[in-house]
């Protein structure tokens, strides 16, 4: 294999980088929806529906180009992916109108759906297994940098220079994303092919659908919030875009403290408690923000918390599914990945019914039902104890 052990060093790496790009093409319009408001003559909640859309886009996607591509070589496949996603942004930089912003939005996310399954799936092929918990939880410090470093960014850029030069700065790191995966990824890997009776063993798994179960509440109670973060901040305490930009910087440097945490103790202590404890802190954030509606320093402490568990409950759900059916990894973490987005389309939507209608407080108080739901589920796939065998 070309470049072996060189690539295989920093694979991970270049992979957590794609997820960067990813999470920020995704996650974008939420740091700037004022300005896309206002830039495209459209309502808040009008441009909250291109995360809507999006995440609907997403939820699709990610399964279908998973079957579709589960025969391509890893390198050429994800490489083309970030080139896309790229172009895609700086397509959308151009964009004359909303309509043709969320065309292009569409149309971009359609296909970098595929990324951050795929990256999963490949990190789990080139590490040891014993190592495959940990690099696959890396592999997702990618989404946390991009809201703890991409989001604060996005909404810095857009105050000051517009819209269209965040997604500007977005499509030139896509690029520099794409020269280090052709550089940094071994090439011949490919993974096992996915076909319809793949499927029905997925949906025959009573704990794997517990698993995706988990991943849709926690993400809808999240996107309730998160989408809206910005203007629920401004109506809410009065806060501007610099205040804006500092809870959003909160938000993703703690969730990357927090993985970084995870990271280190999930061999140890397993993906079970690990994301027992940080669904808690998620849910104990989330509760913070509806109590302390209001209050700038309290939803800022909350923020905190929430952030924490964010990304390290996607982490570890992705852990449990690959050690829970290591066979249908592929599969499973495409299945996630898929039901994260269909998290964020319900959220957004849940979200911007809400603020339409002026039911601020309401809105932390809906997420938090979401995640208690999540909770639950999770102390349900408790492993049970393996009970040793008696000799006759």
């Amino acid at each position: 294999m070309e470049n072996a052990p060189s690539a295989r060093r920093f694979a991970p790496t270049a992979l957590m980088l794609g997820n960067v790009v990813t999470g920020c093409s995704v996650l974008a319009p939420a740091g700037m929806l004022p300005e896309l408001a206002s830039g495209l003559d459209v309502s808040i909640r009008t441009a909250g529906l291109l995360i809507t859309f999006g995440a609907i886009t997403l939820c699709i996607g990610s399964p279908l180009t998973a079957w579709l591509t589960s025969r391509i070589e890893r390198r050429g496949l994800l490489t083309v992916t970030m080139v896309l996603l790229a172009v895609g942004n700086v397509a959308s930089a151009f964009a004359p109108d909303y309509a043709s912003l969320l065309v292009i939005r569409v149309v971009m996310l359609a296909i970098g759906a595929l990324y951050t399954p795929q990256a999963a799936g490949t990190a789990a092929m080139i590490v040891p297994v014993e190592k495959r918990g940990s690099t696959i939880a890396y592999v997702f410090l990618g989404w946390s940098l991009a809201a703890a470093v991409g989001l604060p960014l996005i909404t810095f850029i857009a105050s000051r220079y517009g819209w269209r030069a965040s997604y500007g700065a977005i499509g030139a790191l896509g690029g520099l994303s794409f020269l280090l995966l052709t550089a940094r990824l071994p090439v011949g890997l490919k993974g096992t092919p996915v076909d319809l009776k793949t499927w029905g063993e997925v949906a025959r798994s009573r704990m794997i659908v517990l698993l995706l179960a988990i991943t849709l509440f926690q993400m809808s109670g999240q996107f309730t919030i998160l989408t809206f973060l910005g203007p629920l901040l401004k109506q809410l305490t009065g806060a501007g875009p610099d205040a804006i930009g500092m809870m959003f910087a909160i938000y993703g440097v703690v969730g990357f403290i927090g993985l970084v945490i995870a990271t280190r103790i999930v061999d140890g202590w397993g993906p079970y408690r690990t994301s027992l404890l940080f669904t808690s802190l998620l849910l104990a954030g989330i509760a913070g923000w509806a109590l302390g509606a209001g209050s700038l320093a309290l939803m800022a402490a909350s923020v905190a918390v929430w952030g924490v568990g964010f990304a390290s409950t996607n982490s570890m759900q992705q852990v449990r599914l690959v050690a829970a059916a290591p066979a249908l990894a592929s599969v499973t973490v495409s299945l996630n990945t898929s039901v994260l987005y269909i998290g964020q389309a319900v959220g957004s939507a849940v979200g911007g019914a809400l603020f339409a209608r002026g039911l601020l407080h309401t809105v932390g108080v809906v997420a938090v039902g979401f995640v208690v739901l999540a909770l639950v589920i999770v102390g349900i796939t408790r492993p049970r104890p393996v009970v040793a065998a008696v000799p006759a």
